[in-house]
């Protein structure tokens, strides 16, 4: 008795900020299953390739950015033998994050690709599984903001505490008090490094720039009150 079908695929939770908005990468599938209808870019894993290649290739095919110019980290695998109509496929999904990332590139099997607002896409239905992918990515990111410096992955390399604060803001999807995050994040041990540098960009006085720091994880956690 032979073994039916089986495959392996990635799939991607790319954020970014754009405007005021944290917004998540979709494409619209040009093939079937669920031709036209909106997903999470990603795609099957050539027999040479490791599971993270295979995601910093799709992440590279879809926005045109290099590998190792994004932050990249495992997400989950999700395996209901029903996920995907066409055969057994078990994925596993990667989050990615970065600032300002250019507009995305329509990959081999998709018609279109997008940046839509993370709080529109709760209104829509992508295509297989990737509501509750994309839900679990949103999670991750929320959560980590908490407890590693994973904020300072959607700023450019030098910032000010104010950019750093609308990171959180939006991501959160909230409002924090400018005083406290400032005096929260700065006291942070090895969350941020002086440049020794300012800026006006923010508007008002001239504002310090900062670096990330070499902290992995911060102690005590941030606290979004």
């Amino acid at each position: 008795m032979g073994h039916p079908p089986f495959a392996v695929t990635v799939d991607l939770v790319v954020l970014t900020l754009t405007g005021e908005e944290l917004c998540a990468l979709v494409v619209r599938r040009g093939v079937e299953p669920y031709e036209g209808e909106w997903a999470l870019p990603g795609g099957f894993v050539r027999q040479d390739e490791d599971l993270s290649d295979a995601a910093r290739r799709e992440l590279a095919e879809e926005t045109g950015l290099a590998p190792g110019t994004v932050h990249i980290e495992q997400l989950a695998g999700y395996g209901a033998p029903d996920r995907d109509p066409r055969m057994r496929v078990v994925t596993v999904a990667y989050l990615a994050l970065a600032p300002d990332l250019p507009a995305p590139l329509a990959g081999t099997d998709a018609a279109e690709a997008r940046w839509a607002p993370v709080r529109s896409l709760s209104a829509e239905r992508l295509a297989f599984d990737h509501d509750r992918i994309l839900a679990d990515g949103l999670e991750r990111a929320r959560a980590k903001l908490e407890y590693s410096p994973l904020g300072t992955a959607f700023c450019a390399p030098e910032f000010t505490v104010a950019e750093l604060r609308r990171v959180y803001e939006l991501v959160w999807d909230t409002r924090l008090d400018p005083r406290n995050f400032h005096r929260k994040v700065t006291g942070a041990e090895g969350l941020l490094e002086p440049t020794g540098r300012t800026t006006t960009r923010d508007g008002g006085r001239p504002a310090q720039l900062y670096r990330r720091g070499k902290a992995e994880l911060l102690y005590p956690p941030m606290l979004r009150a």
